[in-house]
C-alpha cells in the first residue's frame, strides 16, 4: 500500500494521516456512494478525506468494510 496522498488530520491529530480519498476512489466509489453504504452524510465522507474529521472506531470499520481492507490501511500513524 503506498500512501501517496496522505492528509493529516485535523489540528489535535496531527500525527494521524488517513489515505481514504485515494482506496474510496480505487473503490470506484463516490463521496456518496461511500456515504450511502456507511450511513452517514456525505459531507462526514468528504470532512475525513481533508483531514477536518477523525471518525469514530465504529464508523472507521464501516469504512474499511465497504472499501474491503483494514483500518489500518486507511488510517496510520506516521
Amino acid at each position: 500500500m503506498q500512501w501517496t496522498h496522505l492528509k493529516k488530520m485535523g489540528k489535535n491529530h496531527q500525527n494521524l494521516l488517513n489515505n481514504l480519498e485515494e482506496l474510496r476512489k480505487s473503490a470506484n466509489l463516490t463521496q456518496q456512494n461511500l456515504s450511502d453504504n456507511a450511513k452517514v452524510s456525505r459531507k462526514s465522507i468528504n470532512a475525513i478525506e481533508n483531514g477536518i474529521y477523525v471518525p469514530s472506531t465504529v464508523l472507521a470499520l464501516k469504512i474499511a468494510k465497504i472499501l474491503k481492507c483494514k483500518v489500518e490501511d486507511i488510517f496510520k500513524l506516521p
